[in-house]
């Protein structure tokens, strides 16, 4: 059985026992499990879709760690005119493992 959840304004397909980086939730450090309700497709023998989201389905996870990724270079240049700008960027994660799908 697999589902389609919407999380961080992008969609991913996930399955049970799977482990996936989100953005970044805001969940408690002492709550250890979260549950995205946002589901738009159930698939396995029987596929729901959703018109925009399936009534009563929701998948549980567990918080796995938060962290931030690798840095990113962002270079801007403007050609002969002296103008360049470098910024890093380290994306913030939270990274779940898939515990059930509640269809």
């Amino acid at each position: 059985m697999y589902a389609i959840i919407k999380t961080g304004g992008k969609q991913y397909r996930v399955a049970e026992g799977e482990t996936l980086r989100v953005e970044k939730l805001n969940a408690e450090a002492d709550s250890n499990t979260v549950k995205f309700d946002q589901v738009l497709l159930v698939g396995g023998d029987e596929v729901k879709i959703g018109t925009p989201m399936v009534e009563g389905a929701s998948v549980d996870a567990e918080i796995l760690r938060q962290g931030r990724a690798k840095k990113i270079i962002v270079f801007k240049k403007k050609r002969r005119k002296g103008y360049h700008k470098k910024q890093g960027h380290r994306q913030a994660f939270t990274e779940v493992k898939i515990t059930g799908i509640n269809a």
